[in-house]
């Protein structure tokens, strides 16, 4: 969207005989007052397409219960005591404008869980602003401004064209102080995993100084075209070190191609310290059905390859299309539509990219053959039906919550993907005292086997005092036995 020159890329790529098609624009300062103005004019252009996000987040307290609030005598000294107190949370962040209609994306950490939001533009319009995508697991949502038109919005760059060493500005509202605009460089690509301070996502890195506030706002580069939304930072002090991360654009495009489609799945947020059910929609993200781990020196030469490199696959879900397209156990996946997967985080997010309802070209390395298979890029699908089953209040385990095991709900509780029978959703008050999780397999209640979530409540009900109940947790046989 924006072409500008500046002093210090101009004298960067001056060095440099071969530069990228993408900058050819770029050029050296002609005089003393184009080196003057440095990165102001590329400032001016892209900042205004930057925002503030004031988000709301209204919590519910629940009060303890005690058994005397179901007693005549007492229950008046406890009258409104087990009422909800809601308290307010607020979260301040950045935000950046997509299109003239006011699409905005930011973190969902920012705004994932809010319950108010209000955007307020550089000349100090305020939008009011609601979710209409969203994904906890890469911390990215879209908003969409109410009664906003012409708006300046900023263009998305291919981050896979995206080169260390660029120079970047990252743009946001760090501490709440007001618009700030920091510079520096392309420090590294494709950042996954512990190192970028959690284990999820997939970045880029850069060391223009990120501070709290600055999330969700802009990381762009010398043309002011958006490389990525600044996420989080590596950080001992709470302050920025220099080591800061940034949700590639490609992923930000993901998002928008399915608001442009309409193909999205509404959700409902039911989280107990929501003050209400907050509709949203979620990000459908392909399913990949398997596990995998990065292949390292030892690895590479336990298969014989020159070079470590891919990701080797560990379990594989029979109905995966992996397996569906050849894959097996064993197989290295070395790249995704033709970039390179060296984790499962860089899988995940390329296989985002593609998106739903495609079919990616997948390398496979099988005994020192390459090979390319199609991969249909589908959602885990909901076979066998999970029948979903709640004990009520009148129950001995009221809110055990639980689930016939299908690829959906491996998915969602992170189950092996050889898992079978009935898993524990939700193990509810009681059930967690007892020592039950979410999580848990079920195999057997009172030595009698479960296949179905329903066997599971009438056992429960029909058992005598004493309840064993034998399942697997973490891949560990375990037995609970206690008194009703």
């Amino acid at each position: 969207m924006f072409r500008a020159f500046l002093t210090a890329a101009g004298l960067l790529l001056a060095l440099h005989s071969g530069l990228p098609q993408a900058m050819a624009q770029t050029r050296v300062p002609q005089n003393q007052a184009e080196i003057s103005l440095g990165f102001a004019p590329l400032v001016k252009e892209a900042a205004p397409a930057v925002v503030n996000i004031y988000a709301k987040i209204v919590q519910q307290q629940q009060q303890r219960r005690t058994p005397f609030m179901d007693d005549p005598f007492f229950e008046d000294f406890f009258r409104g005591l087990s009422r909800p107190q809601p308290r307010v949370q607020n979260s301040l962040g950045s935000g950046v404008i997509l299109s003239k209609s006011g699409l905005v994306v930011s973190n969902y950490h920012v705004v994932g869980m809010a319950t108010d939001i209000r955007v307020v533009t550089t000349d100090r319009r305020e939008y009011a602003a609601k979710v209409v995508l969203a994904d906890q697991a890469s911390d990215l949502a879209l908003l969409q401004l109410e009664d906003a038109a012409d708006l300046p919005y900023l263009e998305l760059r291919d981050s896979d064209q995206v080169e260390v060493g660029e120079l970047a500005l990252a743009i946001g509202n760090p501490f709440g102080v007001g618009q700030t605009v920091s510079s520096g460089i392309i420090s590294g690509l494709a950042r996954s995993g512990s190192g970028t301070g959690g284990g999820l996502g997939y970045f880029i890195q850069t060391d223009a100084p990120i501070n709290p506030g600055n999330s969700g706002g802009a990381l762009i580069d010398v043309n002011g075209d958006l490389i990525g939304i600044n996420t989080r930072i590596v950080t001992r002090s709470g302050g920025s070190n220099g080591i800061g991360f940034a949700i590639p654009a490609n992923l930000v495009r993901a998002f928008m191609r399915q608001v442009e489609q309409g193909d999205l799945v509404s959700q409902t947020d039911q989280t107990d310290n929501t003050a209400q059910m907050v509709p949203v929609r979620a990000f459908q993200r392909p399913w990949a059905g398997m596990m995998g781990q990065p292949v390292d020196a030892d690895l590479a030469a336990s298969l014989d390859m020159d070079l470590p490199e891919g990701m080797v696959i560990s379990d594989l879900h029979p109905a995966s299309p992996f397996a569906e397209a050849g894959f097996r156990v064993g197989d290295v996946v070395l790249d995704v539509a033709g970039q390179q997967v060296n984790s499962p985080s860089e899988m995940v997010f390329r296989m985002s990219v593609v998106g739903m309802g495609e079919t990616a070209t997948v390398t496979r390395l099988r005994g020192g053959t390459r090979t390319a298979l199609k991969v249909a890029m589908i959602a885990a699908p909901n076979d066998p039906p999970a029948e979903p089953f709640t004990m009520d209040e009148r129950s001995r385990l009221p809110g055990l919550s639980l689930a016939r095991i299908n690829p959906q709900i491996v998915l969602g509780l992170q189950l092996p993907m050889t898992a079978t029978g009935v898993v524990i959703t939700d193990a509810g008050p009681y059930g967690a005292r007892v020592g039950l999780r979410a999580g848990d397999i079920v195999e057997a209640i009172n030595n009698n086997p479960v296949t179905r979530p329903r066997d599971v409540a009438d056992l429960i009900e029909g058992a005598g005092r004493w309840l064993k109940v034998d399942l697997i947790r973490q891949g560990q046989r375990v037995s609970l036995r206690y008194r009703l």
